[in-house]
């Protein structure tokens, strides 16, 4: 697979038919072996010269023989985010992906409330210094006060590649002291009455967490997560329910009295580069007021 502009700044991907490849029809080629989503096949059928081969329109019904070549003129992506200039904390970054830094306090996406004053109007500023256009795509979610590792595609193709790769790792500062690993596996609902706070209910869907003290101080923890599953609220929910609330987190019971947030970090983020096939793993050290609660200048993990 090759990626490249043309003189519009259409973005083409190249393919090379394989081998094993030989005699299957277009459509099968293209969502098997490319992965390329249906939604994007749909967009490209529609656009002129969207599929060739060797240089002539192909058919997604159309058989192909190994060796063919085959291109894809990506659909123009389209980005209506305001932006805005502000510090961009970049920790990784290609072509193709970018892994940023999210602060604490800043919302990712623009809501009704949050038109100017997001990582998305940072990073649309910032693509648009460098001459580069495209949606902003966060293959990770992270809420307004969490902070770290954020995940972004820069085409259709690595957004819908990506996904099935990434892995995290989250650290949060705990109320009290948790001295032994251990796995949570208690099912999560939206609390009745609430849009937004969740409960441990028996009704509710299958979560799982694993968590992993690091060491304790000043009567909270410092602890490592990795989640089976990725509900809303997990990790904030699942402690609370054991009596070891995240710092900081009044809605789940925790205290304002050290951090104004809750001490919630996307810690590390790895997954397998959509285009070049390499493992990456990218991470991002602890922000200073969740060290602060430590009476720590600086943690490496």
């Amino acid at each position: 697979m090759n990626i490249e502009y043309n003189s519009d700044r259409k973005k083409l991907i190249t393919l090379t038919v394989p081998s094993d490849y030989d005699r299957i029809d277009a459509k099968s080629f293209l969502r098997r072996h490319c992965d390329i989503s249906a939604r994007t096949l749909s967009k490209l059928k529609r656009t002129n010269l969207g599929i060739t081969r060797n240089s002539q329109l192909l058919k997604t019904t159309d058989i192909l023989r190994s060796g063919d070549v085959v291109v894809l003129a990506m659909p123009d992506d389209e980005n209506d985010i305001i932006p805005i200039k502000g510090e961009l904390d970049i920790l990784f970054e290609d072509e193709y992906i970018m892994v940023v830094n999210k602060p604490p306090l800043m919302p990712v996406h623009p809501t009704k409330v949050h038109q100017e004053d997001t990582l998305a109007n940072i990073v649309s500023f910032y693509m648009r210094e460098k001459s580069e256009y495209y949606t902003f795509r966060a293959i990770n979610r992270l809420d307004r006060d969490t902070s770290g590792c954020l995940l972004l595609a820069k085409d259709r193709y690595c957004a819908h590649a990506l996904p099935s790769t990434v892995k995290k790792e989250y650290v949060a500062v705990c109320e009290g002291v948790i001295a032994d690993n251990g796995t949570i596996d208690k099912p999560i609902k939206v609390m009745e009455g609430r849009s937004i706070q969740r409960v441990v209910s028996d009704d509710g869907a299958h979560s799982v967490t694993h968590y992993f003290p690091v060491f304790s101080k000043n009567n909270h923890t410092l602890t490592r997560f990795i989640l089976e599953t990725g509900r809303t609220h997990q990790i904030r929910c699942h402690m609370s329910s054991l009596g070891f609330p995240l710092a900081g987190d009044d809605m789940y019971g925790g205290s304002l009295e050290y951090i104004s947030r809750q001490a919630l970090h996307c810690h590390k983020v790895s997954f397998v580069h959509p285009i070049k096939k390499e493992n990456i793993e990218i991470v991002s050290q602890l922000p200073k007021d969740m060290c602060s609660i430590l009476s720590e200048e600086k943690i490496c993990i």
